[in-house]
C-alpha cells in the first residue's frame, strides 16, 4: 500500500481499532451496497454514484473524446470554467496540474462573483476564440447562472447570438432549468451529470471529465488510475489492506480524538489537489457540530508551531518533489507529529487520489458519525443571500448597516459583546485573542484572488500561527462559500473568523438583472456572515474604506499587534 503512517501509540491504537470494527462488521461492503444505516440511515443511498462513475466513464469513451476532437478542430484558443464549488475545483486542479495539450485551449476557472475577477478573467482571453463551459449540476446556482448571462450577452453583442450560442457547452444534470435553457438556445453541447452524486463527488463524472476533454487530457488513462484504486478500495479487500478504509479510519478517529485539523501538503507539480480536497472535506464531514477542518497551502513550519489538534496528510509526487518539503515534513514526523505519507508515481496517479479520498471521506463520515453527502449550513447562506439581492432588485439598495467601530481606513460590524467600541485596532486583537488551545483562526477575504494577496494572508496565517500554535485558513470569498464555508458554520465552533470586505473601485452589471457583481458579492459576505451569527461562531467583519491599501495596512497592524 503506498500509505505510509506515522502516528502516535494512542492514535494508532484507535486506528487499528476502528479498522477491525470495520472488518467484522463488513462495513466496506455496506458502504459498497450503499447501506444508509452506515452513517445516519437518512437518503445517504441516494448518493452513491461515485463508486461507480469511473467505470462507467470508461464503458464509452466516445462522447468525451469527440468533444475533444471538436474542440480542437474548432480552433479555440481559451475555453473558460463558469461554475462553484464542486463545477469548478476539479477543472482548476486538472488545469493547474496538467496544463493544455498542443493544440487544446487554455482552461480558466471564474469562481467568483468578485467584479476585478471576472473582468480579469474576460481580460485574458479572446471573447471570439473562446469556448465557455457552464458547469452547474442544479442549474439553478447563481454565480454561474449569471456568469452565463454575462459572457453570453457579451460575445452576443460581439459575434451575434447564434454564432455566440456555439461557444457554449452545458454540464448540469437531466432535466434543469440549464438544461432547456441551453437547448432553447443552441449551446454547442450539453453533457449530463448523474443525479446520484453530489457536487463535491462529481470530479469523475462530465463535471470533471468535459473540461478534462476540453485541454486534451488522457482521460482514458486518467480514469483508468481512478478504476485500479477503486478496485484497490473494492467491497471485498480486507479493511486492513483498503487504502480508503485506512485512510478514512485515521481521519475519522482522529477527529473523534481532537486531531481534528487535516493539515493538506502536496508536492508542487499537484499543489491544487489541496484546493480540491479542502471542499470534499470540510463540505462532507463538517455539520452537526462535528467533522473535520482541513488547512490548505498553510506554509510549513517548525514542530513547535504546531498544537495537538493537527493530523498531517502530505501526497508526495515521486517524480516532482521538493527536497525542502520532504525535509520539513520528515522533522514534524520525527518531532512525533502524526503524518500520513501518500506517494504517487506520476501526476496521473492524481485520479486514484481523487477515489481514494472520496472513499476515505465516506468513511471518516461513518466513523465520526455523520451524512458526508449533504450541505445545509451551505443552503443556508444561499437562502440568506437570495434575500438580499431580492431585496436589492426591489429597492435599488442593500439594507443600511452601522458599523459599531471605526478606525482611520477600517470600519467594524458584527456582535460587539466585550469588543472595544472605540478602538479599530484594540476590537480587531480582542477579536483574535477569543481563539484558545485547540481552535483555528479562519482569514475570509472577500476580494480578487491575485497570487500577491494569496502571499499576504498567507504570511500573516503564519505568523499567527507562530504566536498562537493555531491552525489558520484563508479563504477567498465568494468561492469558499460552495467549499469550506459549510465546515466554518456548521462544524465544530472551534473557529475565530475575521472576514474582509472591501469597496470595488469599478463594479460590474448583471446584464438581466438590476444588480451588480459587486452587489452580489456584497450579498453573500453579509448574507454568510449573518449565518456565522446565527450558529454563534466567533466573526468579526473588517470592512477596507475607499482607500483599500491603507485599510490593508491598517488592519495588518492590528493583527501584528495582537501577537
Amino acid at each position: 500500500m503506498d500509505l505510509d503512517l506515522a502516528l502516535p501509540t494512542d492514535l494508532r491504537n484507535a486506528v487499528d481499532e476502528t479498522v477491525a470494527a470495520w472488518e467484522e462488521k463488513g462495513n466496506a461492503r455496506r458502504l459498497w451496497e450503499g447501506d444508509a444505516a452506515l452513517w445516519t440511515g437518512e437518503d445517504e443511498a441516494k448518493w452513491t454514484g461515485w463508486l461507480t462513475v469511473a467505470r462507467d466513464q470508461l464503458a464509452d469513451l466516445t462522447p468525451l473524446t469527440e468533444l475533444a476532437a471538436d474542440v480542437r478542430e474548432a480552433g479555440f484558443t481559451d475555453a473558460v470554467l463558469l461554475g462553484m464549488g464542486g463545477s469548478s475545483l476539479c477543472p482548476e486542479l486538472l488545469a493547474e496540474t496538467f496544463g493544455a495539450a498542443e493544440g487544446h485551449p487554455v482552461l480558466h476557472v471564474l469562481d467568483s462573483t468578485d467584479p476585478a475577477q471576472v473582468r480579469a478573467v474576460a481580460d485574458a482571453v479572446t471573447l471570439a476564440t473562446t469556448l465557455f463551459v457552464v458547469s452547474s449540476k442544479s442549474g439553478s446556482t447563481l454565480e454561474p447562472n449569471i456568469f452565463e448571462d454575462y459572457f453570453f450577452t457579451r460575445l452576443s453583442e460581439e459575434i451575434g447570438k447564434d454564432r455566440a450560442a456555439r461557444q457554449f457547452i452545458a454540464v448540469t444534470d437531466p432535466g434543469s432549468a440549464l438544461e432547456d435553457k441551453a437547448r432553447a438556445n443552441g449551446f454547442r453541447e450539453v453533457f449530463a451529470g448523474v443525479p446520484s452524486i453530489g457536487g463535491r463527488y462529481s470530479a469523475l463524472s462530465n463535471f470533471g471529465m468535459v473540461p478534462g476533454a476540453v485541454i486534451g487530457l488522457d482521460l482514458g488513462r486518467f480514469l483508468q488510475s481512478a478504476q485500479a484504486m477503486a478496485e484497490a478500495c473494492g467491497p471485498d479487500v480486507p479493511a486492513a489492506e483498503n487504502p480508503g478504509v485506512v485512510l478514512g479510519a485515521v481521519m475519522g478517529a482522529g477527529a473523534n480524538r481532537g486531531r481534528d485539523k487535516l493539515t493538506l501538503v502536496a508536492s508542487p507539480g499537484i499543489a491544487d489537489l489541496g484546493a480540491w480536497l479542502e471542499q470534499l472535506v470540510a463540505e462532507s464531514t463538517g455539520k452537526q457540530g462535528k467533522g473535520i477542518v482541513p488547512v490548505d497551502r498553510e506554509p510549513l513550519g517548525a514542530p513547535e508551531a504546531y498544537g495537538e489538534d493537527r493530523l498531517f496528510a502530505y501526497v508526495r509526487l515521486a517524480d516532482g518533489a521538493d527536497p525542502e518539503q520532504d525535509a520539513a515534513v520528515a522533522t514534524l514526523r520525527d518531532a512525533g507529529h502524526p503524518v500520513i505519507t501518500i506517494t504517487l508515481k506520476d501526476v496521473y496517479a492524481v485520479g486514484g487520489e481523487i477515489f481514494r479520498w472520496e472513499l476515505a471521506t465516506a468513511v471518516a463520515g461513518a466513523v465520526i458519525g455523520i451524512d458526508p453527502f449533504n450541505q445545509p449550513d451551505v443552503e443556508a447562506s444561499k437562502v440568506a443571500t437570495r434575500k438580499l439581492t431580492e431585496e436589492y432588485e426591489e429597492s435599488g439598495a442593500l439594507p443600511e448597516e452601522t458599523p459599531f467601530a471605526r478606525g482611520e481606513n477600517v470600519a467594524l460590524y458584527g456582535k460587539a459583546d466585550g469588543l472595544p467600541h472605540d478602538d479599530a485596532t484594540g476590537a480587531i486583537a480582542a477579536h483574535l485573542a477569543r481563539a484558545g488551545a485547540g481552535d483555528y483562526v479562519a482569514l475570509l477575504f472577500y476580494g480578487p484572488r491575485t497570487e500577491a494577496r494569496q502571499d499576504e494572508l498567507n504570511e500573516l496565517r503564519a505568523r499567527i500561527r507562530d504566536a498562537r500554535h493555531l491552525a489558520t485558513c484563508v479563504g477567498f470569498g465568494p468561492r469558499f462559500l460552495h467549499s469550506t464555508g459549510q465546515a466554518y458554520k456548521g462544524g465544530p465552533n472551534s473557529g475565530v473568523f475575521l472576514q474582509v470586505t472591501q469597496d470595488d473601485a469599478e463594479d460590474l452589471q448583471v446584464p438581466s438583472a438590476r444588480y451588480t457583481f459587486g452587489v452580489v458579492k456584497a450579498a453573500q459576505a453579509r448574507g454568510d456572515f449573518t449565518v456565522l451569527e446565527e450558529r454563534e461562531r466567533r466573526a468579526l467583519r473588517v470592512h477596507l474604506g475607499p482607500d483599500v491599501r491603507a485599510g490593508w495596512k491598517e488592519l495588518v497592524t492590528a493583527i501584528e499587534g495582537s501577537l
